[in-house]
């Protein structure tokens, strides 16, 4: 994994109002899938790939996270406090900017997950990436590999790998809620709230957005009933794993 990342972003400060009643008392990070919270599925993917630090931003109720995210060794966390004023998901990258530091980091959402079919997903991105043609690199999940899902598609891939807005066509591909970033597509971002939306258009502007088809299973969970359907994908892919 050299020149691989060893730094992540991960996105853990949302509201998680769609699980309500869950959410009143634990923010959906911790909710747990399969024995497991939410955002140990991602940091424990990115410490699978050599990641030493992840930067976890948080809003409601941040004690809990906090707390948790201080009795994980590997990646070592650090805390992107964003209790004042929740940034959305490219707002609190800025935010947290100067703990990400120079070199290309890795995005991981707090709220998904996947289970890999074989070489880690992450460490597939790392290889695929090329920062001279790239800003940003998505992993990408099809269809039918995908559980709790209830949107349209996201991305057209091309050829070349570069991606195009779907606008809902079934031959796209849903964003899998990870991605290798340049830190140099925010300069000069002012700490505000803002979606990464904004910046996967700019990269797709400049030919610059190209994404990853991952082997294995994607997994939101996005409203209470989706826990026992996360559950059960988990359970197919483990014993498929065996």
């Amino acid at each position: 994994m050299s020149g691989a990342p060893d730094t992540a972003m991960v996105l853990a400060a949302g509201l998680g109002i769609r699980m309500r009643p869950i959410t009143a008392t634990k923010p959906k990070p911790l909710i747990e899938i399969a024995g497991k919270p939410l955002l140990d599925w991602g940091l424990d993917s990115l410490a699978e790939v050599g990641v030493t630090k992840a930067v976890v931003n948080v809003h409601y109720l941040p004690e809990q996270i906090v707390a948790h995210a201080a009795m994980r060794q590997r990646p070592r966390v650090v805390i992107s406090d964003e209790s004042a004023a929740l940034l959305d998901s490219a707002g609190g990258i800025v935010k947290a900017l100067p703990e990400l530091g120079p070199r290309p980091f890795y995005i991981v959402n707090a709220d998904t997950f996947w289970i890999d079919a074989a070489e880690p997903s992450l460490a597939r991105l790392a290889s695929a990436w090329d920062a001279s043609k790239m800003d940003m690199l998505l992993l990408l999940a099809d269809i039918a590999s995908a559980t709790g899902h209830s949107g349209s598609t996201d991305f057209l891939v091309a050829p070349d790998g570069r991606l195009s807005r779907a606008g809902g066509d079934p031959a796209g591909l849903i964003y899998a809620g990870a991605a290798i970033v340049d830190p140099g597509i925010f300069a000069g971002a002012a700490i505000a709230k803002q979606s990464l939306n904004l910046y996967f258009d700019r990269a797709i502007a400049g030919g610059r957005l190209f994404g990853l088809q991952m082997n294995g299973s994607w997994i939101t969970v996005g409203t209470p009933d989706a826990i026992a359907p996360a559950e059960a994908a988990v359970a197919r892919a483990q014993a498929v794993g065996a």
